[in-house]
């Protein structure tokens, strides 16, 4: 049995028709996009087709594109560069309990120098409701920030209704759209967010590369500094060859992304129904039907996760808990604890998120050995 692979939320495999856009620019097209020869000037002519590319896909336009290392940056971008420039404004910031911690901890850095912010519990469903938005904001509120759907219950927000809301009062909504882009519709009009965050390697383009929408006309002060790229919102050599990975990532998701998310849903459905019938108590974490089309979390009782994570691992299955971002942390997840889970429940849990060449052969396996796995580590528990 080949190895099964169920953790795309934590990175997809880099799709092979991707690489072979990115060679040339490895080799034969090495030159710097800001350089002035021949070779530079086919460089930059590249990176702007990237950056035409994603920007018409999610409804942008080119010049509102910011190439980052990853939506971490993004994330951290948005957030420092909209404190600092709206300082004078407010110092009153809104996000959910359930962000990733990319977000999490940059408003943490922002408490410790005087600003407010503001954590607003999700139902216990996962799904963060618009009118407790409405009620934490205040006169002196500058920012929300809302992930468009959860990385580790795969919950996806109301965030059309919170970012007409946020339009209304002149407030900056950042949306962290890292597990979307590329999975289902993402529209920044529709939306109406200032920000955007997003990583190739999420949608099967190259680790290390990303982007941050940030809406023409914005405060939005450069956040690394030491250059003019990026019309001098981002300084640093361009990613060139990352840039062009992610671009031809997007333009495989305008082809197949509809047919992919129909065929992942089918695969998810299926794992939970077989896993509430046949493998109880367990349970499902996250809203049953607004949840990203691949993925499936679940808490096991008296299981401990990261066993059963091993277990599969020697079958030759990679799955995860949650956030790989948080692996190795012995404190039950603040995701799981925002939507009710107790610390045990948190700690029983198994994040399972299917791909564009997960099989229904390989769920047939990876079924069969989780109800194999969770009985033997439930024995092994029960023994002491």
């Amino acid at each position: 049995m080949r190895p099964i692979y169920l953790d795309h939320a934590a990175s997809t495999p880099c799709d092979p028709r991707v690489l072979e856009a990115m060679r040339p620019f490895f080799f034969e097209q090495g030159a710097n996009a800001s350089s002035p020869h021949k070779q530079g000037r086919q460089a930059r002519k590249a990176l702007e087709e990237a950056r035409e590319t994603l920007a018409a896909f999610i409804g942008a336009m080119p010049v509102e594109i910011v190439f980052t290392s990853g939506a971490s940056e993004s994330n951290n971008h948005a957030i420092f560069s909209t404190a600092r420039a709206l300082k004078p404004k407010g110092k009153h910031i809104i996000a959910s309990g359930i962000e990733h911690i990319s977000v999490l901890e940059p408003l943490h850095q922002l408490e410790q120098e005087g600003f407010q912010v503001s954590f607003v519990q999700p139902k216990p469903d996962g799904i963060v409701s618009v009118e407790d938005i409405k009620s934490a904001l205040r006169p002196d509120t500058i920012l929300v920030c809302l992930a468009h759907a959860n990385n580790e219950i795969g919950t996806v927000q109301p965030v059309n209704a919170i970012g007409r809301l946020c339009r209304e009062r002149g407030i900056y909504f950042l949306v962290d759209a890292t597990q979307t882009v590329g999975h289902i519709p993402v529209h920044v009009k529709e939306i109406q967010c200032d920000f955007l965050s997003l990583s190739a390697h999420k949608f099967y383009g190259p680790q290390g590369v990303g982007a941050l929408y940030a809406r023409q006309g914005l405060e939005c002060p450069a956040f690394i500094l030491g250059g003019d790229q990026e019309r001098g919102r981002r300084a640093g050599t361009h990613n060139v060859t990352g840039a062009v990975g992610l671009g031809e990532a997007i333009k495989l998701c305008q082809v197949e992304m509809s047919d992919e998310a129909n065929r992942e849903a089918g695969l998810r459905d299926r794992i939970i129904d077989f896993v509430l019938k046949e493998i109880p108590p367990a349970v499902l974490n996250g809203h049953r039907e607004h949840r990203l089309p691949n993925n499936a979390h679940f808490s096991f009782s008296g299981m401990n996760g990261e066993e059963l994570v091993s277990a599969l691992d020697l079958a030759g299955i990679a799955v995860s808990m949650g956030s790989a971002c948080s692996w190795g942390k012995l404190e039950p997840s603040h995701v799981l604890k925002a939507i009710g889970l107790t610390d045990a429940m948190a700690l029983g849990s198994l994040r399972v998120t299917v791909g564009r060449w997960t099989s229904h052969e390989d769920i047939d396996y990876f079924l069969e050995q989780l109800r194999l796995k969770v009985n033997l580590c439930k024995n092994a528990s029960s023994s002491f």
